[in-house]
């Protein structure tokens, strides 16, 4: 077909008879011009209304600010009235998250998944379960527990000032896009116990933020004007991952109230199909 619809547009007649069965749905419901998840994600918590937070994206068009939808892997959410090309970042792409607007999206190919992987991979895990389980936390509010008893009096951050962490365990996609990367740890010791554990754990979330602001300064680079982050996904719940991105980058980071962004950008999409919003403008 050559018929291009835009996101939230009504597609055809509405649901099938067939379709309406097996949904169990009213046949001929609306059903809108579909987005990808980490698009409804962006599209969901972009255009939330920060007025009287004294952000600086207040009173400024959405364009200033980043989605970013980080779960398994990350998605960084840029729009623009012109289209901007961003090297190592894809896009710029015409409508493709709100209409009328060019979309640019870069990424971090594992950050939940890493994580996770270097958690789990290491000696102390056990003891982090046990532990974890006994306090009736997760394995990660417990780890975020035991960050803030081994900081002493200096800030959670600097706790990693001898451990870095080079994150590409999966390549990078943006802004160096080479799949062939590979990560690294540097300032490892022989101690195998918890509180190094913490401290991995810690220089990961770290090194996931520097890859953040990496992709950010090269979006800036070539033209964007971004001043505040807005988050969501499943990292988004952890507040160690948040702080380190607030710090890292520099910049204020919003979290929407809404926890499930993705949906919410789904139930945007579906409002304007069924015509009881004009446009996804005025609906988000």
């Amino acid at each position: 077909g050559n018929h291009v619809l835009s996101p939230g547009e009504s597609v055809g007649k509405g649901l099938t008879p067939e379709a309406a069965k097996d949904l169990g749905l009213p046949e001929g419901i609306a059903v809108a011009a579909s987005l990808i998840d980490a698009h409804a994600g962006g599209l969901g918590v972009i255009g939330a209304d920060v007025k009287g937070h004294n952000l600086p994206c207040e009173n400024q068009p959405i364009t200033s600010r980043v989605a970013m939808i980080c779960g398994t892997s990350s998605c960084h959410m840029g729009v623009s009235e012109t289209p901007i090309f961003v090297p190592g970042v894809w896009g710029p792409y015409f409508s493709a998250m709100v209409p009328g607007l060019w979309l640019n999206e870069g990424g971090q190919s594992a950050t939940g998944k890493l994580i996770d992987h270097v958690v789990r991979g290491h000696v102390s895990f056990p003891e982090l379960q046990s532990k974890a389980a006994a306090s009736a936390h997760s394995i990660y509010t417990y780890l975020n527990s035991h960050l803030d008893l081994i900081k002493k009096s200096l800030p959670v951050g600097f706790l990693t000032v001898d451990l870095h962490v080079w994150p590409d365990f999966h390549g990078n996609r943006s802004p160096l896009t080479d799949l062939t990367l590979k990560g690294m740890v540097v300032g490892l010791t022989l101690s195998r116990g918890l509180d190094e554990l913490a401290l991995i754990y810690l220089a990961t979330i770290q090194a996931i933020a520097l890859g953040t602001r990496h992709i950010l300064e090269t979006m800036q680079a070539a033209g964007h004007h971004i001043n505040t982050l807005f988050l969501c996904g499943g990292l988004s719940k952890n507040p160690l991952f948040v702080q380190m991105h607030a710090d890292i980058t520099g910049k204020p980071v919003v979290l929407s109230k809404e926890v499930e962004s993705v949906l919410v950008g789904a139930a945007i999409l579906g409002a304007c199909a069924s015509g009881d919003f004009a446009s996804i403008q005025v609906c988000s």
